[in-house]
């Protein structure tokens, strides 16, 4: 299986295709914001000018226009009042003429507050009141310092020149009230316009509003969601075996990235299982080549244990009979000679022995079962009573679980253990033997102590392989098997096994075993 090439990657601008996500998200943010923050300003001064428009025509322009109109009702009413004071004489037609001057003073300060920034209509309003003030003292104030009780003399020039005068005044008024109706017509069209700007202003900025999670949810949906709904369809099919599938690469520059993550994960998983598949097909090799080993090594056991021992043992049979048959005709060297070939006959059939309980182990015996390690201690000294006696060797132990096992091979493992420790005793002091037993979480350690002569720190090692002697067969029996069998066992069975260097004087033989969840016995050392 062999991975495609590169996950095609969709075209990018430049500049934008390195963008991230978190880039994305910030300049839409801040667009947004911009945009909204735009026409908020916007709308903030359509409200200003439209208030300040609405200010000017209800506190302006209107009262001032309402002002110019009593200003004139009251220079009418002036006007009036002198006439009928002149044609009659009668002190009452000079009322409406004094309330006309109180009148006009009111809409005269009233026009004058009203026209404060109008520089145009205040001009009017001086002009109005300058005509005002010189029709009064040319025209009026003659006639109403005339004595009352009778009419003021009539005099034509006089009255033409009044009416003149008053003329001149109204048409000031008439041209003060135009433009100020022309400034109200101006003031009423403009806040007319802000106000249709405002409703534009705020339409867009509702519809904006409205539009903007709609374009945000297109952003999202085009710019992340669907490359990441891309990349988990591309990622679930290659999860369910389609390695061949590429995971596609698109949208922004971290989701992309990821993708391509992806991909190399996806093709380091072709490869990996590519190299497992050869490594199975080869392990499968192996293991056919096990399989036919194994029958070899079986069919070797046979003949070892059968063809080969039964030559031995004539070999050694013969030699013992030619020396009781003919020992008397034989010489010394020649009996030795006999010795040396039954000795060496003898040590075959034992090695011939150990190999197979070696080659046995895991293999033969692999009856696993509830294994009560103290009935496989009680039964292991029993039958090493006599070394045991030979020796006058002391045996304790602590109390001794219940495990998962071979019995078999459980009861070779401690026998060969306390054996050792028999046979390698130092005979400057008496032989103590400890067997003892803690659990630590699901593991038992134990632990085989012994006074004897030891075992020096630099073959802590060397004593596990099989047939590695440290001492001479003269001064100690045996084949150097014995350590090798037990590190086999305890092996089988999921522990390790060591010496441990620090332990003087004599041996420790530590080792392992996975504990069983059965309640060990009550610990009380026995002898």
């Amino acid at each position: 299986m062999t991975a495609p090439a590169q996950a095609p990657t969709r075209g990018t601008s430049r500049w934008t295709g390195r963008w991230t996500t978190r880039r994305w998200l910030t300049t839409g943010v801040c667009v947004s914001l911009l945009l909204l923050t735009a026409l908020s300003a916007l709308g903030a001064w359509v409200l200003t000018h439209s208030t300040q428009i609405n200010t000017r025509l209800v506190d302006h322009s209107s009262p001032a226009l309402i002002a110019s109109v009593r200003l004139e009702s009251a220079l009418v009413n002036q006007e009036t009042g002198v006439r009928g004071y002149e044609l009659t004489g009668d002190s009452a037609f000079l009322e409406p003429y004094r309330s006309g001057l109180r009148d006009q003073t009111r809409a005269g300060a009233t026009l004058r507050q009203a026209l404060e920034d109008d520089r145009r209509s205040a001009a009017d309003l001086d002009l109005v009141l300058a005509r005002a003030d010189s029709w009064r003292a040319q025209y009026v104030r003659p006639i109403v310092t005339a004595p009352a009780g009778r009419p003021v003399p009539a005099d034509p020039a006089r009255a033409l020149a009044s009416k003149a005068s008053f003329d001149s005044l109204r048409t000031a008024l008439v041209t003060q009230q135009r433009h100020l109706e022309t400034e109200r017509a101006t003031a009423r069209a403009d806040l007319q316009g802000v106000r249709t700007l405002r409703n534009w202003v705020f339409s867009t900025i509702a519809v904006l509003i409205l539009a903007l999670p709609g374009m945000i949810f297109i952003g999202l949906r085009r710019g992340i969601t669907t490359p990441l709904e891309q990349l988990s369809r591309d990622a679930r099919l290659v999860a369910h075996g389609d390695f061949t599938r590429p995971v596609t690469s698109e949208g922004p520059a971290d989701v992309r990235k990821l993708a391509d993550d992806v991909d190399a994960m996806r093709r380091r998983l072709v490869d990996e299982l590519s190299f497992t598949e050869d490594a199975r097909t080869r392990l499968d090799e192996q293991a056919a080549d096990l399989r036919r080993s194994n029958a070899e090594l079986e069919q070797f056991a046979y003949v070892a244990s059968h063809d080969l021992q039964e030559p031995l043992r004539k070999v050694a049979s013969f030699c013992q009979l030619l020396q009781r048959r003919y020992a008397e005709q034989l010489d010394e060297r020649a009996g030795q000679y006999i010795h040396f070939a039954v000795d060496g006959a003898t040590r075959m059939q034992t090695l011939i022995n150990d190999l197979l309980d070696f080659s046995r182990v895991g293999r033969m015996h692999n009856q696993t079962a509830t294994v009560d390690l103290q009935e496989t201690f009680d039964r292991t000294v029993d039958s090493l009573s006599i070394a045991i006696e030979d020796a006058d060797a002391r045996i304790t132990h602590d109390a001794l679980p219940v495990l998962t096992g071979d019995a078999t091979q459980l009861t070779m493992l401690v026998q060969n253990l306390l054996g050792n420790a028999l046979k390698f005793r130092d005979p400057e002091r008496p032989l103590r033997i400890h067997l003892g037993a803690e659990r630590r979480g699901g593991t038992w350690h134990f632990s085989v102590t012994d006074s004897g002569i030891g075992i020096e720190p630099e073959h802590t090692e060397r004593v596990f392989i099989i047939f590695q002697r440290l001492h001479t067969r003269e001064t100690y029996g045996g084949n150097g098997i014995g350590l090798a069998v037990c590190k086999k066992i305890v092996e089988f069975h999921g522990g390790t096994i060591a010496v441990d260097p620090d332990h003087a004087p004599g041996a420790r033989i530590t080792f392992t075993l996975p504990a069983l969840d059965i309640p060990a016995q009550a610990p009380a050392p026995q002898a």
